[in-house]
C-alpha cells in the first residue's frame, strides 16, 4: 500500500487486550495469534483503505484517528475511529473491495492481521466472533442512520424547515390510498406570497427569505400533525388535509390566511419587516385522482384567487 510503512512487531499481550476485538481473548489464543501481526504506521492524510484497492486485512487502531468517507474524498466524513476500534472488517471478510475511504486524520500506528489469520482466531476464541459481530452489527446501525439522515435531508427544504416537493409525491400516495379506502375526504390548499418579487426587490432577498420563514412557522403551528405542509417552490406552498371536507379545508384555509393578514410587522436578524399576505387555491381529491390533477385543480383556484384581488382563497 502505497506510503504506509510496515514492520514486524513483538508480541505484547497488554498492548493486544487494549484493542476492543481481543479484550476478553484467552491468553492461550493471543499467544497464538499474536505473531501474525504486523506493525504499520501512516502519516496525516495518506489513505489505508479505498474502493480502488481489493483488502486482504483487519486493522487494528493502535494510535491516531482514522476518518471515513463515502462516495468521494470531497464529501465530509461520517465517521470517526479511534484508538482500540478496527477498520476493514467488512472488506476483509467478504474478499469485496471496501465500500468507503478510510483516511488518517493524524499520524497513526496500526496493526494489521491477514484475513486467514482472522478466521483462525474468530474460529477459536467465541469471545473475538462474539465481538466482531457486535462491531458489524455497530456498523451497520451506523450506515442506517447515514441513510436515514441522507433521505430525510433530501426532502427537507433547508431555508423554511418544511418538507419539499419530492416528499409530496410520497406523502399523497399514502394519505390518498388511506383516504380513498376509508371514504373520507382529501383536501389541497395551494398558497403564493402576495407581490413577493416586489417585496425583494424592496427589502432585499434576505429579507424574503425571512418572509418565508414567517409564513412556514405561523401557518405550520396551526395544523394538525397528521396534516403536511411543503414548500412547493420559491414563494409557493402546499398544504395537504386529510380526512377534511371541502368546506372544513375552507376553514381553516381563512384562519390560516388571516393569522398572517394580522402580523403588520415581525422581527428578523436584518431589523423589523413588514408582515405579508398569501393568496390561496383550494382542490379536493376526486376518485382516482393523482398528485398532478390535485394539483393542477388546485392551481387553478390559486389563479382565481390572485386575478380577484389576491389575500384571499377561492376554490
Amino acid at each position: 500500500m502505497p506510503g504506509m510503512k510496515t514492520m514486524p512487531w513483538q508480541p505484547d499481550l497488554p498492548t493486544l487486550r487494549q484493542l476492543e476485538l481481543l479484550e476478553n481473548v484467552s491468553d492461550e489464543v493471543l499467544q497464538s495469534v499474536s505473531g501474525e501481526f504486523e506493525l504499520c504506521e501512516l502519516d496525516t492524510g495518506e489513505i489505508l483503505l479505498s474502493p480502488f484497492n481489493p483488502n486482504a486485512h483487519l486493522y487494528l487502531i493502535l494510535e491516531g484517528q482514522l476518518k471515513l468517507y463515502l462516495g468521494s474524498l470531497d464529501n465530509q466524513s461520517v465517521i470517526s475511529l479511534l484508538p482500540g476500534e478496527c477498520a476493514g472488517e467488512i472488506s476483509v471478510i467478504d474478499r469485496q473491495p471496501p465500500s468507503a475511504y478510510i483516511v488518517a486524520e493524524c499520524r497513526c500506528r496500526l496493526l494489521r492481521l491477514p484475513r486467514q489469520a482472522l478466521f483462525g482466531l474468530i474460529s477459536h476464541s467465541p469471545q473475538a466472533m462474539e465481538k466482531l459481530l457486535e462491531t458489524l452489527c455497530g456498523r451497520v446501525r451506523r450506515g442506517n442512520s447515514i441513510i436515514l439522515d441522507t433521505e430525510q435531508n433530501a426532502n427537507v427544504d433547508t431555508l423554511t424547515g418544511l418538507f419539499n416537493r419530492r416528499w409530496l409525491e410520497h406523502v399523497y400516495e399514502r394519505e390518498s390510498t388511506r383516504c380513498a379506502f376509508n371514504d373520507q375526504d382529501l383536501c389541497m390548499l395551494m398558497l403564493d406570497v402576495d407581490h413577493f418579487k416586489a417585496y425583494n426587490d424592496k427589502f432585499g432577498h434576505l429579507a424574503g427569505d425571512y418572509a418565508l420563514c414567517l409564513v412556514s412557522h405561523t401557518l405550520r403551528n396551526q395544523l394538525r400533525p397528521k396534516d403536511s405542509m411543503v414548500r412547493f417552490g420559491g414563494e409557493e406552498f402546499v398544504i395537504l388535509l386529510p380526512e377534511m371536507s371541502r368546506d372544513e379545508a375552507r376553514g381553516i384555509g381563512e384562519r390560516l390566511r388571516q393569522s398572517l393578514e394580522q402580523i403588520n410587522t415581525f422581527y428578523s436578524p436584518v431589523g423589523v419587516l413588514p408582515g405579508v399576505t398569501v393568496s390561496i387555491g383550494l382542490g379536493q381529491m376526486e376518485a382516482g385522482d393523482p398528485l398532478k390533477s390535485l394539483i393542477s385543480r388546485a392551481d387553478a383556484a390559486l389563479y382565481q384567487a390572485k386575478q380577484q384581488g389576491r389575500n384571499r382563497l377561492c376554490g
